[in-house]
């Protein structure tokens, strides 16, 4: 059984017909050819497959795809400006070299984006508290945390 659907995917609408189970992450892997969400764990661990529905961080690997019907989804790809320029998350991670295999990155870079978009001053502890479902096994994190303090900082 399939099922075909409309979804706004980085400010461009787009229509899919996908098996009913189907998970937003192989939708937007394999027929959106988005690849910027990874696929970590497959079972919503993990983090790396993280992307904004309406604006809230979302497993997509355990998100069903007809779930997202007539949401907005964002994706890695859909953060960069139209000039190529970074968001300030982005350019903190480049510059506090916050970034180290890269394969969490795209995860941990939308789990920050909503959580500054809540809250343009998170603390330290709100960061910690945002990225409890994203694993890194190369940071340690506080590069990842420095580099959130930075660009809210910069914000200001």
């Amino acid at each position: 059984m399939s099922a075909e659907f409309s979804m706004t995917v980085n400010g461009r609408t787009v229509t899919v017909d996908v098996a009913a189970d189907e998970t937003l992450l192989h939708v937007l892997r394999d027929e959106l050819l988005l690849t910027g969400a990874k696929e970590g764990c497959d079972e919503g661990e993990c983090g790396a497959c993280t992307v904004l529905v309406d604006g809230k961080p979302v497993d997509s690997c355990i998100y069903p795809a007809p779930a997202a019907a007539g949401r907005t989804v964002s994706t890695i790809e859909g953060l960069v400006g139209s000039d190529g320029s970074l968001t300030p998350i982005q350019r903190a991670f480049v510059d506090g070299f916050a970034v180290q295999c890269g394969f969490c990155t795209p995860g941990f870079v939308m789990t920050l984006t909503a959580l500054i978009e809540e809250n343009s001053k998170p603390t330290e502890r709100d960061i910690r508290e945002a990225l409890s479902g994203n694993l890194c096994r190369c940071t340690g994190y506080s590069t990842i945390i420095d580099a959130v303090l930075t660009a809210t900082e910069e914000r200001s």
